[in-house]
């Protein structure tokens, strides 16, 4: 079997740690041309250079997904740079640091700031891309939202709130651009062992996994199987639905 995104080309944000970094690898490896696309120019740089390292081919952007310029400038950069966009993932997000708090404990500027980073800036990518996509008659646009959306979480609402609109929005697109050949579908990870996750879950070795019928927290090589079914031509009739990741949490 030769590797399943042979010659795409594919737009990961947030691509310079975390999950990002792990979707972007793991496209290269699969024969994407990546466009990293992250705030943190740095981190962006550096997975970039390890995906060259591996024999890659791969481009490093700083851009803000909340500034609409920004995302217009990223799908212009990635046409000029290899001709064509393929796969979007919307990776970036509100989540690095992000408090438990009570309802009543959240601030308006919280509440701003989940929906910017999570919903609006999931919108503006995707308004961003769709031209092209359009023009090929073909793409794949992969949102990520939380499987906390599933089930009664709390102290986390105004989060749980925007991961939710996600999926509005995956099964809206999905329902508009399928008569252009453009699959839209969402992921739903459980709490996955990440830098991100650990800056807001204490002691994370400790976390009682007792409700996880699998016994583990996830780790990121649990997620990016999803992602690549997603990208490829194995998912051409697949549009509109949102997979859980958590180890069959919501199903105990």
């Amino acid at each position: 079997m030769g590797r399943l995104l042979e010659e795409k080309v594919a737009i990961v944000t947030g691509g310079g740690r975390g999950l990002g970094k792990a979707y972007c690898l793991r496209m290269a490896k699969e024969g994407a041309r990546v466009l990293v696309a992250d705030i943190l120019d740095r981190e962006a740089g550096e997975t970039a250079s390890a995906i060259k390292a591996e024999g890659g081919t791969a481009l490093e952007m700083k851009v803000d997904v909340t500034s609409e310029a920004d995302t217009q400038r990223m799908a212009d950069k990635t046409v000029q740079e290899f001709g064509r966009i393929d796969i979007l993932v919307n990776n970036a997000g509100y989540y690095y640091g992000v408090a438990r708090k009570p309802l009543d404990e959240i601030s308006s500027e919280e509440w701003d700031q989940a929906m910017l980073l999570n919903t609006k800036a999931t919108w503006l990518c995707c308004k961003a891309v769709f031209p092209q996509m359009k023009k090929q008659g073909k793409g794949k646009i992969i949102n990520v939202s939380s499987d906390v959306v599933f089930a009664p979480t709390k102290r986390m609402v105004h989060y749980v709130a925007s991961k939710a609109a996600v999926i509005g929005i995956t099964r809206s697109l999905a329902g508009e651009l399928g008569e252009y050949g453009i699959c839209v579908n969402a992921i739903a990870p459980g709490l996955i062992d990440t830098e991100a996750s650990r800056s807001w879950v204490p002691n994370i070795e400790k976390y009682d996994v007792s409700s996880i019928p699998m016994g583990r927290l996830g780790l990121p090589g649990d997620v990016v199987g999803a992602v690549i079914f997603f990208a490829s031509d194995y998912s051409d009739y697949v549009s509109g639905q949102t997979l859980i990741i958590d180890g069959a949490r919501r199903v105990h």
